[in-house]
């Protein structure tokens, strides 16, 4: 069996004095793509941002490794160094940050994507148009007055930009037209066959994931996960639902 990159021991968490998540266990491999489903509600989405270090979520037991170390109390912008990358289900607006200098600020954080500008500035050009997003928004704040699905193209950008480790695309594909999607699942295939990274992908759309080769799929309800199967459980659910997964909770969830 690969060594694992992400390695997630018996993780529970929540916010406030709601606990969201209960005892979860999961590990991917480096270069593996999994895939996380379940209805509205079960907490997929919290186990993203967990693992990403949001500070509105509080672990009350467990711990996360990443590529060898423990990332349990680690800042969400370590765990960014570290190539732990987090997309977003609604990018925010962010009023008065320049693009640009924004994409340019978080590159800087890892020395070995640091270019001069000419060539930075060609590159992020190149990406955008590859991705199809014009690259007169490069020149706008980050975000303000994007559509949704240019919002999502951009955090394609970013992802080919900082080729991570490891992306955790949150309903990366929620709202998206057919154009949109397609653009995002290329993005998405660029970073598996250019970056060798693995994917964690949290959605309820099995189209986006159609230009993939998923490893592993797992199954969430009600902060629990309920199920891991290969890559045919994806389709079990398109025919099936979720429903009878609620009959595999344990007794006191």
């Amino acid at each position: 069996m690969a060594q694992s990159l992400l390695r997630v021991d018996h993780l529970s968490a929540g916010i406030e004095d709601k606990e969201i998540l209960h005892d979860v266990s999961l590990s991917l491999a480096a270069g593996e793509v999994h895939v996380l489903m379940g209805p509205n509600g079960a907490g997929k989405s919290t186990l993203g941002h967990v693992i990403m270090g949001d500070p509105a979520y509080q672990v009350t037991s467990g711990s996360i490794t990443f590529d060898g170390a423990d990332i349990t109390e680690l800042s969400p912008d370590k765990r960014s160094v570290a190539g732990v990358f987090l997309s977003y289900q609604a990018p925010v607006e962010v009023p008065g940050v320049p693009l640009m200098s924004y994409l340019r600020t978080i590159c800087d954080k890892r020395p070995e994507l640091k270019m001069k500008n000419r060539e930075f500035r060609t590159h992020v050009t190149a990406l955008a148009e590859r991705l199809d997003l014009d690259p007169s928004y490069l020149e706008r704040e980050l975000n303000v007055g994007f559509s949704g699905g240019e919002k999502k193209k951009l955090e394609m950008l970013q992802l080919l930009l900082l080729r991570p480790k490891l992306a955790i695309l949150d309903e990366t594909d929620s709202g998206l037209d057919v154009d949109a999607l397609s653009v995002v699942s290329r993005g998405m295939e660029a970073y598996r066959e250019e970056c060798d990274g693995a994917l964690l992908v949290i959605t309820h759309n099995t189209r986006i994931l159609e230009r993939l080769e998923v490893d592993r799929t797992h199954v969430m309800v009600r902060g629990n996960l309920v199920a891991e199967a290969d890559a045919s459980l994806i389709s079990q659910i398109d025919a099936e639902g979720f429903e009878r997964f609620e009959a595999l909770l344990p007794q006191e969830a």
